[in-house]
């Protein structure tokens, strides 16, 4: 589904990605964790095109991702994507925020597209909130308000980054609980978290990076077992501990 090889980005002088490669198969769910700066949400957003990478190649179901022929806006919507800061539109109603890019970008017609949008409401447990606006919502709520516009868009896979970094602690298992739910049902996932519970749940790899480069890609259990590298152990003391 997804296939990352030697990807290498700079921003000028500075490379944060360093010959990154990995596949994920259709159906799997795979983590991606490492200290901050480590280049995790970088290579996230270079799968769909959100960030431009200058070596390597990135495919999609197929599809080149740095071709210049490719049609981005037309890849995207293939892709859910699903931001640390919802990125929802202040000014429109919930519904109106699920039934926009259904119109726009799949031409669905508008009374189809909302009850998609209802649907995919109810499934994240916020259809009563559809007519309020994302500022009469918690943190929690937006952000599987985003999920379910992403759904809304058909996916063939869904890319996370940091979902629930912006969280209060109560309001993150709500938001882990729908993509724990997404994961059973066999969606392909790619999800840059330090939430290591999720991943000791749902992930069949996690992949840790470091300084731009990928260091383990591995089973879960190997990872969480035996970690290969002294980075990555290092990591897991620190974050497991408590």
């Amino acid at each position: 589904m997804i296939s990352i090889r030697q990807v290498s980005k700079w921003y000028g002088s500075f490379q944060v990605l360093t010959e990154c490669t990995t596949e994920i198969q259709k159906g799997e769910v795979i983590v991606v964790c490492g200290p901050s700066g480590s280049g995790k949400s970088t290579l996230i957003k270079c799968v769909n095109g959100l960030e431009p990478f200058q070596a390597g190649e990135i495919m999609l179901d197929g599809t080149s991702v740095g071709d210049a022929k490719t049609n981005l806006s037309k890849l995207r919507a293939r892709v859910g994507m699903v931001f640390q800061h919802f990125e929802l539109f202040p000014h429109m109603r919930i519904i109106d925020n699920l039934t926009l890019a259904q119109i726009r970008v799949l031409g669905r017609a508008s009374e189809e597209a909302r009850d998609k949008g209802l649907k995919l409401l109810e499934r994240v447990g916020l259809k009563a909130h559809a007519e309020k606006f994302p500022g009469e919502l918690s943190g929690g709520q937006q952000q599987r308000v985003a999920i379910a516009r992403a759904l809304c868009m058909d996916p063939i896979a869904m890319l996370f980054d940091e979902p629930t970094s912006a969280l209060d602690p109560e309001m993150i298992n709500e938001v882990l609980d729908v993509m724990v739910e997404l994961a059973s049902e066999g969606m392909t996932m790619m999800c840059v978290t330090h939430e290591m519970g999720f991943a000791r749940k749902v992930a069949h790899r996690v992949i840790f990076m470091d300084q731009g480069r990928i260091v383990e890609d591995a089973a879960k259990d190997d990872f969480f077992g035996k970690p290969r590298s002294e980075r990555a152990q290092l990591f897991l003391s620190k974050i497991l501990q408590h």
